[in-house]
């Protein structure tokens, strides 16, 4: 990091502690998109580090943020490995990383006035609560002990086991104090274990199952997946970057006021978005979902006034260090599915509250004709499970909704009480 200031970037081995705070409370999160989405949990851990220090040299050490798994990219993901297999989803994904790069060269060339008109509110938040409502049958599925349309474990200690885990998330989020507040999603997975390893022992179900713990080595390369190209999955991934673009600026404008100083401008959003998608495409490049800056370390960042951004290179080398813990992945893999499950009722109806609070943030009258038009539209597109198909062009969920969000933001002619309001 040559030429920063000490007040910008001060690399300290006093802060390795707090660095791995950092990653304890970005854990949770960081890891539940490879465990539903079948990556490895591994090359996630390590692709998260690798990303957030790509982001750091090109951000210049400015921005006390971590990189990691996005949880816009889980349904998209779970369909393309599906369509196509792992290494054809991965060269799709690395097309998001050259999108968000073309956005951060738009933003340098327009200015960030553009791209906010671009993307209102009514567009964002729209989009936003999609992603939710989309994952919301998953997370059911999982409650309730199914995967896929195959029920694995049995519906009724299933549910038992997914509502304890939730209720622990909640408890913990609400009554939590300090640090522990930062880390419902661990002590909720924590909590659901032990309440699965119960059930097994008085019911005689195999919930936990160790197996590939004791199997599994101390130390082990990371399974890593070269990207292979090939044009449906890539086409399929392009429109998806909107959604997790739109949340860049979000946790951007965050972690500016947490911190007191205005990132947008300095390093520049342009530079920021830029280095999430280089971030994105090293992570693509390895077998990792792609990067997004995380809104629970900006929580931390907040709770412990740790502003110094090399605290996050501590975070990230801690993170590179601990996928090469071959038992990590296998813990993790041996979670029960209800666990999981009740957690992720939690999670993604937060990710559709937060895109319902930026529309009622934003004071637009949604009943207003044109807005009404944009959000029924994008909402109802983007759940309703409509796809357009040309050759092997395909738009659908996520990806649909925030190209129809945008067009419908171009095409539809302001009213005369929104002019006013502008």
């Amino acid at each position: 990091m040559k030429g920063l200031e000490a007040t910008d970037y001060n690399l300290r081995a006093r802060d390795i502690v707090v660095g791995a705070q950092m990653l304890l409370v970005a854990f949770g999160a960081l890891v539940l998109v490879p465990l539903l989405t079948g990556l490895n949990t591994n090359v996630a851990l390590f692709t998260a580090g690798i990303g957030t220090l790509v982001f750091q040299i090109i951000t210049k050490g400015k921005v006390p943020i971590f990189l990691a798994s996005s949880f816009a990219f889980i349904a998209p993901i779970q369909y393309s490995v599906a369509q196509w297999g792992l290494a054809p989803t991965m060269g799709g994904m690395i097309g998001v990383g050259f999108v968000y790069m073309l956005l951060s060269f738009v933003i340098r060339v327009r200015g960030i006035e553009f791209i906010l008109k671009l993307l209102p509110p009514v567009v964002t938040g729209s989009v936003i609560a999609v992603i939710g409502l989309i994952l919301a049958p998953l997370g059911v599925k999982m409650a309730m002990g199914i995967a896929g349309d195959v029920q694995i474990f049995d519906e009724k200690y299933s549910l038992i086991i997914s509502m304890i885990s939730l209720t622990a998330t909640v408890l913990v989020s609400i009554l939590g104090r300090g640090v522990v507040q930062l880390l419902p999603i661990l002590i909720g997975i924590i909590t659901g274990c032990v309440a699965a390893s119960l059930v097994d022992v008085f019911y005689g179900t195999n919930f936990i199952d160790f197996t590939k713990v004791e199997n599994a080595p101390w130390l082990a390369m990371p399974n890593f997946t070269a990207p292979t190209f090939e044009l449906a999955p890539l086409l399929f991934f392009i429109p998806v970057t909107l959604a997790p673009a739109i949340e860049h600026f979000g946790d951007i404008l965050a972690i500016s006021s947490v911190t007191g100083k205005n990132y947008l401008k300095n390093p520049g959003i342009a530079r920021t978005m830029f280095g999430d998608g280089v971030a994105t495409i090293a992570a693509s490049l390895l077998g990792g979902p792609p990067n997004t800056t995380y809104s629970e370390v900006t929580g931390a960042v907040a709770l412990t006034k740790s502003y110094n951004p090399a605290i996050m290179t501590w975070t990230a080398i801690c993170a590179i260090l601990l996928s090469f813990v071959g038992k990590v992945g296998a813990i993790l893999s041996s979670i029960p599915l209800p666990v999981m499950g009740g957690i992720m009722i939690l999670l993604f109806g937060s990710i559709m509250v937060v895109g319902l609070n930026s529309l009622v943030q934003s004071r637009e009258n949604l009943l207003e004709t044109r807005n009404l038009i944009i959000v029924s539209v994008v909402i109802i597109f983007g759940v309703g499970g409509l796809s357009f198909q040309i050759e092997n062009f395909q738009l659908k969920g996520i990806g649909l909704a925030a190209v129809v969000g945008v067009l419908l933001n171009l095409i539809l002619p302001k009213t005369n009480k929104t002019n006013e309001k502008k």
